[in-house]
């Protein structure tokens, strides 16, 4: 299990570090993503850079990224232990990824694949604050450091496994470490809104 383990957590990084956004972009858009809008690789910037179809795929691949390594780490090892590192392992490559210098995305769509196969309930729930959120305020990154913040709570008030309520923890804290630019232009009211 221990070989199978690391090979396993070598290779969810690699798919995490693939640059959806950058592959997309710079295929179908004709554009480095990284040098546009907000210059960041996510679902966000490629939507409002290029429109709703490039961003809708940007999402999804970067949610498959982290969800295929999760679930084979479910089905090939059957631990807790080794689905959170396999789980961290898919979102560490997104937000340091190898192939871009370590130079990646802010995570959430990664943090939404290595989460939602194991913890239904708890993502279903900051889905909804994501929602609510953007409804109420239009701001992407203030629905995403809620969302993702708040994940540890619904999994502690749901009596999710202690270890993945950690890992949580560890992510949730990436993400907003992650968004400090944009806190700071939430706090100084720069932020961009998105259209209702």
């Amino acid at each position: 299990m221990i070989i199978h383990g690391f090979v396993l957590l070598f290779i969810a990084y690699l798919l995490g570090s693939i640059p959806t956004g950058v592959i997309l972009s710079s295929y179908w858009g004709k554009i480095d993503i990284r040098k546009e809008g907000s210059r960041n690789i996510g679902a966000t910037n490629v939507y409002r850079t290029l429109g709703k179809s490039l961003g809708a795929l940007t999402l999804l691949g970067d949610i498959l990224k982290g969800l295929i390594p999760v679930a084979i780490a479910i089905w090939l090892l059957k631990s807790e232990i080794w689905i959170g590192l396999t789980l961290l392992s898919a979102f560490l490559g997104h937000i340091y990824p190898i192939f871009l210098k370590f130079k990646g995305g802010k995570g959430v769509a990664t943090a939404l694949g290595v989460f939602v196969i194991i913890i239904p309930w708890a993502v279903l729930i900051s889905f909804l604050v994501f929602a609510g959120t953007l409804y109420k305020w239009r701001y992407v990154s203030l629905s995403s450091i809620t969302a993702t913040g708040s994940l540890p709570l619904w999994i502690f008030l749901l009596s999710y496994s202690k270890v993945y309520l950690i890992f949580s923890i560890i992510v949730a804290g990436l993400v907003i470490f992650k968004h400090q630019d944009n806190i700071k232009d939430l706090i100084n009211g720069e932020e961009s809104r998105i259209d209702r």
